[in-house]
């Protein structure tokens, strides 16, 4: 095909068929609240009581949703899987039990490659929900449960593609998916055990203990050493502070970097002075097993923020809470 040339009048139409596309697809997902009934009850009772997992299984543009909706169940608290059903037929439906519920989605309910599939999961045993257009079709008569997702036309100007109707299969889909979600009770924390590379993962599960620094990587002094002993510590370390502790190991003092840079442009001979006469006392600190979010509250809180946190158990430091590493992690 030649490339046409787009022009204003072009651009106005592109615009009216965005408008009555999303006209049409939004009218028809509120028409499904007025047929929202104790089908749709049934249907979440069913999967809550399920034993085994949701399989979702859907052909063409359906199946394109039906692995969307796996998803979202999938993270939202319910074992689920996507099951294509070209493949069920040539073997995939061995991993279909009498243990699980089928969630069976096509518009017409008689796409073939569904239609094959329909007498073996009957003999398995697994109870089935449509998500279907016709009631009275073939995936219909064989579903435990009924929901109706039929639409009056496609927003497609030549009535063909898949438009409103995938569209309805995917709010209805979200709807049952988030209605068993909270019949479950499905926490914030919940969510995040299961996304834990994301961003709300990382603020609800990432501990203090996760990203604090240990061992080599923090700066431990006695009181009476020097504090040109504690600039050499600090800087082996590649730390911001050094930790001093009394002799019995507990954490007494902190001295950063910038403690040691205010003494010397005070005093040029501060460096012979002992730890004990330049460390703050009582700093900040925070245990391992505490939020990292926690962490960031206490590190940014008043008088003022400071770059680094003693991480201690039972009084002694056992890592360095650094703010940069927080960034890092993706906490801030």
């Amino acid at each position: 095909m030649n490339p046409q040339v787009f022009d204003e009048q072009d651009s106005k139409k592109a615009i009216a068929r965005a408008a009555a596309t999303l006209r049409s697809e939004g009218e028809a997902i509120l028409k499904l609240c007025d047929r929202l009934d104790s089908s749709f009850a049934e249907a979440v009772d069913l999967i809550l009581k399920c034993r085994g997992r949701l399989v979702v299984t859907g052909m063409g543009k359906s199946g394109a949703i039906g692995r969307k909706l796996a998803g979202t169940f999938s993270s939202t608290g319910t074992a689920s899987l996507f099951l294509h059903p070209a493949e069920g037929i040539h073997g995939d439906l061995g991993m279909v039990t009498a243990d699980d519920v089928v969630l069976g989605m096509s518009n017409s309910g008689e796409s073939q490659e569904i239609v094959n599939i329909l007498p073996a999961i009957a003999r398995i045993g697994a109870k089935m929900i449509a998500m279907v257009g016709r009631a009275d079709s073939s995936l219909g008569s064989y579903a435990t449960v009924v929901l109706d997702t039929s639409v009056e036309s496609e927003a497609c100007p030549l009535g063909l593609a898949p438009t409103t109707s995938t569209a309805v299969q995917l709010a209805m889909g979200d709807a049952l998916a988030l209605a068993v979600m909270e019949a479950r009770r499905f926490t914030r924390e919940d969510f995040a055990l299961f996304h834990p590379g994301g961003a709300l993962g990382r603020k609800l599960l990432l501990r203090v203990g996760d990203v604090m620094r240990t061992e080599s990587a923090v700066a431990i002094v006695e009181r009476n050493i020097t504090l040109r002993d504690v600039l050499f510590a600090i800087t082996k370390a590649g730390a911001g502070a050094a930790l001093v502790v009394d002799d019995k190991g507990k954490l007494a003092g902190i001295i950063t970097d910038g403690d040691v840079r205010r003494v010397l442009l005070a005093d040029e001979t501060a460096l012979s002075k002992i730890a004990s006469d330049v460390m703050s006392v009582n700093p900040r600190t925070i245990s391992p097993d505490k939020l990292a979010t926690e962490g960031l509250r206490l590190m940014e809180g008043p008088p003022r923020q400071i770059g680094e946190m003693p991480v201690i158990e039972d009084g002694r430091p056992v890592g360095m809470l650094m703010l940069k590493d927080l960034v890092a992690a993706g906490i801030v």
